[in-house]
């Protein structure tokens, strides 16, 4: 398998302990004293960025569009710290390219903060193929972006795989006809039940699995 489509937060980064410190940075422009943690930023990070600011912030429905951008200029301003990629994935990502996979990022974040982030962490040099959210297109589960992807990588969905954290990104997958590999330390919420053809624990076993050639049509399905 020559190609491959990843999810972005919660499949190679760990974005909540940079949007923890941008909420808090909003809360003490409020003049609040209340500090949010990482753990309750990573339980809204698969909810959408006005569902994150309203439960983070607090926003009410007159509130959420300027919090929102406040959110996102904060975000577009501050650095991605190199400790926010999940272990193995920047050297998993150098062996996958090596193999001449070639690999695109299919998030719902907006296109121009998925090109920052995917610049600051150098990730840019393996998968130049960077998909992120426009105006007029309907975000994943939908499969507009996903096939976007697949159109930039010149494949057809049986020529692909697709890695996720969640049931958004199985259920994308499944809507553009993409076989689906799910990662367990992501996002997903504990207890759900996860359709997938194979799971890993951690990204070297993902790169293990595709680097030995595994038959993605004869993996056993697995229930995260």
């Amino acid at each position: 398998m020559k190609n491959i489509i990843f999810d972005l937060d919660g499949t190679l980064v760990d974005s909540a302990p940079l949007i923890a410190g941008i909420i808090n940075e909003m809360l003490r422009e409020r003049g609040s004293s209340r500090v949010v943690e990482a753990s309750d930023a990573r339980a809204c990070l698969t909810r959408g960025g006005a569902q994150l600011v309203t439960e983070l912030l607090g926003s009410t429905s007159a509130e959420i569009a300027l919090d929102l951008a406040r959110f996102r200029a904060l975000y577009m301003a501050r650095p991605t710290p190199p400790a926010c990629l999940f272990p193995g994935v920047g050297d998993g990502l150098r062996a996958l390219s090596r193999l001449g996979v070639r690999m695109a990022i299919c998030s719902n974040k907006p296109q121009a903060l998925c090109d920052k982030i995917v610049a600051d962490l150098s990730m840019n040099v393996h998968c130049a193929i960077v998909v992120g959210s426009v105006a007029g297109v309907p975000l994943k589960p939908a499969p507009d972006l996903a096939r976007l992807a697949l159109a930039k990588l010149s494949a057809t969905p049986e020529e692909c795989l697709y890695v996720g954290d969640s049931g958004v990104d199985r259920q994308t997958a499944e809507n553009a006809g993409v076989p689906f590999l799910f990662v367990t330390y992501g996002y997903a919420e504990p207890g759900v039940a996860i359709d997938a053809r194979a799971r890993f624990d951690c990204f070297d076993d993902l790169v293990r699995f595709v680097s030995d050639g595994q038959d993605i049509s004869s993996a056993r399905r697995q229930v995260a």
